[in-house]
């Protein structure tokens, strides 16, 4: 599932190096961003001070999650995890406590990111090494020209649906546009173009 988190209302209950990595991706999919924690690195209170997070200061109250969407708690006390699990489950609020499976509603999946094109992996929170690994194979497997193609493909699937066809004839041109064929071909021709180029 990949949440739109645009103007959703999201509380990430610490501010160490984990928390930044995950606050960076809440703000990367459009989330406004409140932290609770008494301390924060560097780049946490510098979103702070430019107001793209709001960084209170603190100890998390259970009122904290007033409002919120979502919750993402990276801590080093396992009591105050359990504490927020519970109290975001009692209000409804989704629920990621990092590095604790059992204590999650939802997961943080690597993704390979080309353009429009999103690959999520998956582990359940079990192995993110072994998810970072298969990220890895994925974007040496799935270069930077799929950014590319996938406009090409959305521009030639704007024409065709504006055309009229039969939409059985319509279907079948846009499984050949997306074939592994037609990418060969479109990786040929922008091959050609940059070296006239």
């Amino acid at each position: 599932m990949f949440l739109r988190l645009s103007a959703r209302h999201c509380l990430v209950v610490g501010a160490g190096a984990v928390a930044e990595s995950k606050i960076a991706s809440l703000l990367e999919a459009g989330g406004h961003v409140r932290v609770v924690a008494p301390e924060a690195t560097a780049q946490v209170r510098s979103w702070s001070q430019l107001s793209t997070v709001e960084w209170r200061q603190r100890a998390f109250e259970p009122g904290d999650l007033d409002g919120m969407f979502l919750v993402v708690a990276a801590t080093s006390s396992t009591e105050l995890h359990q504490r927020i699990f519970a109290e975001a489950t009692r209000r409804g609020v989704l629920c990621n406590i990092v590095d604790v499976p059992a204590l999650c509603d939802f997961y943080y999946p690597s993704v390979v990111q080309r353009g429009a094109l999103q690959i999520a992996i998956s582990t359940a929170g079990l192995s993110p090494a072994l998810a970072q690994r298969l990220r890895k194979q994925l974007e040496d497997q799935f270069g930077p020209e799929y950014e590319e193609w996938l406009v090409q493909l959305g521009e030639a699937r704007e024409k065709l649906h504006s055309a009229k066809m039969d939409p059985e004839e319509r279907k079948r041109l846009l499984h050949q546009d997306a074939s592994e064929e037609a990418f060969e071909t479109f990786r040929r021709n922008r091959r050609r173009s940059k070296s006239s180029g």
